[in-house]
C-alpha cells in the first residue's frame, strides 16, 4: 500500500514517513498543495494524510480536486484547525477522516489501516438495498426508479447505512464512519440526519426502511 503525505511541516512529515514505513507502507511526502494535488493522481496512492494549511494551494481545494478525479480514495485530513466549522467543511469536500493536532500515531496508524481495509468495499460503483439504489461515481440515488436529492452529508449517511443493512450501528459508530467524531459533540446530529433521510427517501405512501432500535441505534432493513 502506498500513502502519500501532503504536509508542509518537514518534522511531522518526517515523523509520519518513518512511522508509517515502520507499518510497512510505501511512503511518499509533498510539501505544498499544488504538488500534492498532481500527487494525489497517482494510480498507485492508496490513500492521502492531507494537511489544510498549505501552501501554493489550500487544503480544501486540494480535497474538492481528488473526489472529482478520485472519489474513492481514502483521504485523512491532518490539521491544527480544530473548529467544529472548519471538520464539517472538510467532511462536506469529502474527507475520510479528521484528524486534530496533537494526534496520537497508533491512533493515526489505526485509522489508516481502518480505511484502507474498508476502500475495496467502498469503491463499489453501486449499492442496492431495500428497494434504493445509490451510485458512487454519479452521487445520484433513487428509490423504485424515482430520483431522490440528498446532501453531501445525506449521501454519506445513506451509504454507510446501506453498506451494513439489516445491521444495528449505534450512534456514536456512526458518528465515526459519517461525521469523524471520535467524542459524541453533545448534540442530536445522527437523528437529526436520520430524519431528513426518512422524509426524502418515503415513496409513494411507503415509509423509509429505516429503523430505531430502542437504546442501540438505526438499522436500514433489507427484507429482500
Amino acid at each position: 500500500m502506498h500513502i502519500l503525505i501532503v504536509e508542509d511541516e518537514a518534522a511531522i512529515a518526517g515523523f509520519l514517513e518513518r512511522g508509517l514505513a515502520a507499518e510497512g507502507y510505501a511512503v511518499s511526502c509533498v510539501a505544498d498543495g499544488v504538488e500534492g494535488a498532481r500527487a494525489a493522481q497517482a494510480s498507485d496512492i492508496d490513500l492521502v494524510v492531507l494537511d489544510l494549511m498549505l501552501p501554493r494551494r489550500d487544503g480544501l481545494e486540494v480535497l474538492a480536486g481528488i473526489r472529482e478525479t478520485r472519489p474513492h480514495l481514502p483521504v485523512i485530513v491532518l490539521t491544527a484547525r480544530a473548529e467544529t466549522g472548519e471538520k464539517v467543511a472538510a467532511l462536506d469536500r469529502g474527507a475520510t477522516d479528521y484528524v486534530t493536532k496533537p494526534f496520537s500515531f497508533d491512533e493515526l496508524a489505526a485509522r489508516v489501516r481502518a480505511h484502507l481495509r474498508d476502500r475495496d468495499e467502498a469503491s463499489l460503483p453501486r449499492i442496492e438495498a431495500a428497494d434504493i439504489r445509490l451510485d458512487m461515481i454519479s452521487r445520484k440515488v433513487e428509490r423504485d426508479g424515482m430520483p431522490v436529492r440528498l446532501s453531501a452529508t445525506e449521501f454519506r449517511l445513506l451509504a454507510y447505512l446501506m453498506r451494513h443493512s439489516n445491521q444495528v450501528l449505534s450512534r456514536e459508530r456512526i458518528l465515526r464512519a459519517v461525521w469523524g467524531y471520535e467524542h459524541d459533540p453533545g448534540t442530536n446530529i445522527v437523528g437529526v440526519y436520520v430524519g431528513y433521510l426518512r422524509r426524502k427517501l418515503a415513496v409513494s405512501d411507503r415509509p423509509a426502511p429505516i429503523e430505531t432500535v430502542r437504546s442501540a441505534g438505526y438499522r436500514l432493513v433489507d427484507r429482500a
